[in-house]
């Protein structure tokens, strides 16, 4: 039950992220990569205070270069694509992607998928999918190309997450490292739209919803392994509409709710599914 309690919170941070994110660059408050350069910066910030009280100067020899770039990719590519797109759609994309990914990497590292798992993905996908069928074909293409690569990153950062080791240690390390590539991007396109709403966002984005959020993620992650995490995640559209409705004013129809309640069922149907070990 704790474990459950924890991911419900952690998907409910990954939500706000969208929220926050679109309602600073979707606005106009704040450019794309300022967001993710503040968010990156005041999460690393945050962690690496953390980090250090709970074990010293241990955390700074937590770098991986794989999740870095993972969570480079993720950061600047997310702010990047809400320049357009709506928080629920935006999510949708990318934990559609980060299912994809995460099976894939379940599947090929040799972890036991049951049958019911994946009708319970089949199924969740199935409502994300009818939850924004009319809007798809709409939706702008760089903006959808930028949000897949942000999913690509988001899983593969998931699932190096499995292999456990402080999750405070290994995150901090992760933020300070996509730091300098954060800056980079931000240098090479600088945004001219700042102001002070946007710049509280991103910091709180990226202090609480994300520094703290994916080290509590990486701390539940050794125990649901890879199909049961990528399930999970695919909640986060659902709250994200419920984000969206509540705070941006987005509007709540029958099917709506409808293809929500799918996402669930689906969702619960596949995290039902006893674990097994190939």
């Amino acid at each position: 039950m704790k474990t459950v309690l924890l991911t419900l919170l952690v998907m409910c941070a990954f939500a706000a992220n969208s929220v926050l994110n679109r309602a600073a660059v979707g606005a106009g408050h704040i450019g794309s990569m300022d967001f993710a350069a503040l968010r990156l910066v005041s999460g690393a910030a945050v962690l690496g205070v953390l980090a250090s009280v709970s074990g010293g100067r241990r955390w700074l020899g937590a770098f991986r270069a794989v999740n870095v770039g993972a969570l480079a990719l993720y950061m600047l590519a997310f702010s990047l694509a809400y320049r357009a797109l709506p928080a629920g759609a935006g999510a949708l994309i990318l934990f559609g992607t980060v299912q994809i990914t995460m099976f894939g990497g379940a599947v090929s590292g040799g972890e036991a998928v049951p049958w019911q798992r994946w009708i319970g993905a089949a199924l969740a996908l199935l409502g994300l999918g009818w939850m924004f069928l009319p809007g798809t074909g709409g939706l702008p293409l760089p903006a959808t190309i930028a949000m897949a690569a942000a999913g690509i990153g988001w899983g593969v950062y998931s699932l190096r997450g499995r292999a456990g080791g402080p999750p405070i240690d290994t995150t901090a390390a992760s933020f300070l490292g996509a730091v300098p590539l954060a800056l980079v991007a931000w240098a090479l396109a600088p945004d001219a739209a700042l102001n002070g709403t946007g710049v509280m966002l991103a910091i709180l984005s990226g202090a609480a919803t994300s520094g703290l959020g994916y080290a509590l993620w990486y701390s539940v992650l050794p125990a649901l392994g890879a199909t049961r995490a990528a399930l999970w995640q695919l909640t986060v559209p659902v709250i994200a509409v419920v984000g969206g409705v509540a705070l941006l004013g987005e509007a709540v129809t029958a099917r709506l709710v409808l293809s929500c309640a799918l996402v669930v069922g689906g969702v619960a149907f596949g995290l039902a599914a006893p674990r097994r070990q190939t």
